[in-house]
């Protein structure tokens, strides 16, 4: 019996019903431009199932400001795991230059299992939801159970799913966000994680892979258990830099006229927190909740500012409520997106995480325990945090194994001197792992984020983008003072 022209073709590409939708363009929100538009997709959640079970995928898109000037479509991520990205192209294209506006469509999208894409929801409470987990002996039992329950609560919540939550999968969804889109070829603007995705895209679709701009990127090589305790080592030099700013500037700050009194300072007031908190701003720091704000020193006149005022706030002086730390930029810590269950945040980040890279996370509790011990000697800002145990430790496998970053893709990845989530030995080994990539380093550029804060950096970054001209060679460029 012969088979039908639909069932031929199946057979012959059986993701044609995916990537021949006809998408439905509808205006974003109210809230937002009428140019600002809205679809939503299906892709299979297995695809070596295509004919499966299927899950939602939200696209957005934001055309092109000239017809004529049009290139192609500019595909964002914020990273992650776990960032929504639908409302980027209103968002963070606000602030690109008009040359990429005008030949891009820019086109946002929540990742599988995020925000308004079939949201991953596990039931976490707010405790739950938590990452700062020091390692203390007599505590170290409850983090056991933290791990367990967050890794079986979401088994229980989300069953199978939960193995295809994986950012090959994700790359996936991106080819057929491409092709549903009519395009031969995406260019892209990951941060982050997404400098991860973008680069396994890179690796599994070469041949569709544009212009790759990876900002603030993550070392491939690392990527799982590594990826935490790559910040652990990076904060370290970090405060030694801010210990020598600041003990310069002692006239101004108070904490210490050589770089070992400011360290002294900052230890006496980890000691005096943990015999009782101190009470800054309304917020009770403990030596802990002091050691957690480890972000903040990649920033050293924002640090210094916080330190001076948690000093004066242990004296019983009145601090001045504007130093305030810094927001842990994390891989779990990516923008909140809307009407979505309240643990998505941190239900889609360890799923992906986990997924990702379970076989190489030990399942044995006493190894983070001795692993914890280890780093919090050598690393004693965090050390502790980043090796304790996690939930992927009890986490089931994911479809596949991770992808190997090696190829001869071009791309152009920009990295900050001193970035505390995706440290500049991250990001050189994603430059050695990309061989057709250039680098541009910021030297002296603190924080997490490059692309749009006005750089050193952006010049080169959009003329790559409008021409596809990469540098001819390595860059590193100065930031500004102050």
């Amino acid at each position: 019996m012969a088979s039908s022209p639909s069932e031929a073709s199946a057979a012959k590409d059986p993701l044609r019903q995916y990537t021949q939708q006809a998408p439905r363009w509808q205006r974003c929100d109210a809230k937002t431009p009428a140019t600002f538009q809205c679809t939503t997709l299906e892709v299979p959640l297995d695809y070596s199932d295509p004919g499966g079970k299927k899950t939602d995928i939200a696209v957005s898109r934001l055309k092109a400001s000239s017809a004529k000037e049009r290139r192609g479509v500019l595909l964002l991520n914020p990273g992650g795991p776990g960032g929504p990205g639908l409302e980027l192209p209103v968002g963070l294209g606000a602030d690109f230059p008009g040359d990429v506006k005008r030949q891009y469509d820019l086109i946002g999208f929540d990742p599988r299992g995020v925000g308004q894409s079939s949201p991953v929801s596990c039931g976490l409470t707010a405790d739950e939801q938590d990452l700062e987990r020091p390692y203390r002996t007599e505590t170290f039992a409850k983090e056991v159970k933290w791990a367990r329950t967050v890794a079986d609560k979401c088994q229980a919540a989300e069953g199978d799913r939960l193995r295809h939550l994986t950012t090959r999968n994700t790359a996936r969804d991106m080819d057929v966000i491409r092709a549903v889109l009519g395009e031969k070829k995406i260019s892209y603007l990951g941060y982050s994680y997404g400098t991860y995705l973008g680069a396994v895209y890179a690796q599994m679709f070469p041949r569709r892979t544009d212009r790759f701009l990876l900002d603030s990127a993550a070392d491939p090589v690392r990527y799982g258990r590594g990826t935490f305790q790559a910040m652990a080592e990076r904060a370290e030099p970090a405060f030694t830099r801010w210990t020598e700013w600041t003990a310069r500037r002692h006239t101004t700050y108070a904490l210490g006229r050589t770089p070992a009194e400011v360290r002294k300072t900052f230890r006496d007031l980890i000691a005096q927190a943990d015999r009782k908190p101190i009470d800054h701003g309304g917020t009770l720091f403990t030596g802990d909740t002091i050691r957690a704000q480890r972000a903040t020193f990649s920033r050293v006149q924002k640090a210094a500012t916080w330190v001076a005022e948690l000093k004066k706030a242990a004296e019983g002086r009145k601090p001045d409520p504007s130093g305030t730390p810094e927001q842990v930029p994390s891989p779990l810590r990516p923008a909140s997106a809307r009407d979505v269950p309240s643990d998505n945040e941190a239900a889609s980040a360890w799923a992906v995480l986990c997924a990702d890279t379970r076989t190489t996370w030990p399942s044995d509790p006493e190894q983070y325990r001795r692993d914890a011990i280890r780093d919090k000697a050598r690393y004693p800002l965090s050390g502790d945090f980043e090796s304790n145990i996690k939930p992927c430790a009890f986490w089931k496998p994911g479809s596949e194994p991770a992808t190997s970053v090696n190829s001869e893709v071009s791309a152009l990845i920009l990295q900050n001197e001193w970035d505390p989530a995706t440290p500049l030995a991250g990001g050189q080994a994603m430059h050695r792992a990309l061989r057709g990539s250039r680098m541009i380093t910021v030297a002296g550029g603190e924080g997490h984020g490059v692309y749009g804060t006005g750089s050193c950096a952006d010049k080169s970054a959009t003329a790559y983008l409008t021409t596809g001209r990469l540098p001819a060679e390595d860059l590193a460029c100065r930031a500004s003072a102050g």
